[in-house]
């Protein structure tokens, strides 16, 4: 999916919860005690919703049997890969004016924002419209070769209602790319985490672990570490951050003075809630246990993240408080429950390993009548 191909560039400014009040104390104004807690609120908020959602969504992708998954090995390299990619920016930033390097990237996501804003809203224009108006289909075809070696190019499958969607979601894309609001940024960025939790799955228990043990070290580096993070952070303009201003109660919705939520942040713990959400539709027992207490752990981290930004004025690595939350919360649960086994036997896609199993006993059936 094309959502995937800008998660390098999430997980690169992950640590970009930074509050811009204490850098922009000798500028700004400072912001009163109740704009500060309206802008930390909604960032909660708008932290939660992609991964509720997402992984609901998650669901209902994953019996499509048409998911990307991530694998161990991919969970081990990404922290490396990600590193490589932070590093890499902070190095053009440095060589290359940035208005210039925004420039090409504002209409790299300006696209990506516009097909993930399109994909959500697409189900929501379809029950918006009256059934009496007519949803013509359309199918876009267009394919290489002929007979057994023939492949299809592109393959795309889409309606009059989709066409509406993408038509309001350009407006959307205009307005951001005219004026950058901050809103506009968020419906943006709010779609990037939706799509991200939705389309990207762990294959399993351990490989989430994996991944969020190793960004746990990657965000802890290159935030105390280095200035990279909070440099990179700072010079990077595209929607891949939540941004809610401190200011908005004096000042509305000109107010400029941001607190903000990278959405590494965000889509990083999301997969490995959504898989735990899949592994409770697995148990198909009453309660969705493990998703409640860990999506309760993920909220409870990112209020200490907060917390903690707030009182030193420091930029935080969220993923200091949200890895530990994430991942003690749910091994806590299985083994008060007596599920640790169930808990690291559980794969997205054991069903098509039985089903390749049955093929395989089948072929082998075959094959040993014949040569009877």
């Amino acid at each position: 999916m094309a959502y995937a191909s800008v998660v390098n560039y999430i997980i690169a400014q992950t640590g970009e919860n930074v509050n811009e009040t204490a850098a922009n104390a000798t500028v700004k104004p400072p912001s009163t005690p109740e704009g500060i807690a309206v802008a930390y609120g909604s960032l909660v908020v708008m932290a939660l919703l992609p991964i509720f959602f997402g992984s609901y969504r998650s669901v209902s992708f994953h019996k499509e049997q048409k998911r990307e998954t991530m694998t161990t090995k991919d969970a081990a390299m990404f922290p490396i890969m990600a590193s490589f990619a932070l590093f890499g920016l902070y190095i053009i930033f440095k060589l290359f004016s940035k208005e210039y390097i925004n420039l090409l990237l504002t209409g790299y996501f300006f696209f990506l924002g516009v097909l993930a804003l399109t994909h959500i809203l697409s189900p929501v224009v379809t029950k918006l419209v009256p059934s009496a108006i007519p949803n013509v289909k359309y199918h876009i075809l267009f394919t290489n070769g002929e007979g057994e070696s023939k492949q299809d190019i592109i393959n795309y499958k889409f309606s009059s209602h989709d066409i509406v969607a993408l038509i309001c979601c350009l407006i959307v894309g205009a307005w951001y790319l005219v004026q950058k609001h901050w809103v506009a940024n968020n419906l943006f960025g709010l779609a990037f985490a939706i799509n991200a939790v939705e389309l990207l799955h762990l294959n399993n228990v351990v490989t989430g672990c994996i991944l969020l043990s190793g960004l746990f070290i990657y965000d802890i580096f290159w935030v105390f570490g280095t200035d990279v993070m909070v440099t990179v952070a700072k010079s990077f303009e595209a929607p891949i951050k939540l941004v809610f201003p401190q200011d908005l109660l004096t000042h509305g919705l000109a107010a400029n003075n941001f607190a903000m939520l990278g959405l590494g942040d965000i889509v990083v713990p999301g997969i490995f809630i959504a898989l735990l959400l899949r592994f409770d539709h697995s148990l198909k027992r009453q309660s969705n246990l493990y998703f409640h207490a860990t999506f309760l752990a993920y909220f409870l981290g990112l209020m200490a993240t907060i917390f903690v930004m707030h009182m030193f004025k420091h930029a935080q690595p969220a993923l200091l408080y949200l890895v530990p939350a994430c991942l003690g919360t749910p091994l806590a649960v299985a083994l008060v429950k007596g599920d640790l086994t169930a808990l690291f036997k559980y794969e997205d896609n054991q069903d098509e390993k039985e089903e390749s199993k049955k093929e395989e006993k089948q072929v082998k059936t075959t094959e040993s009548k014949k040569v009877k």
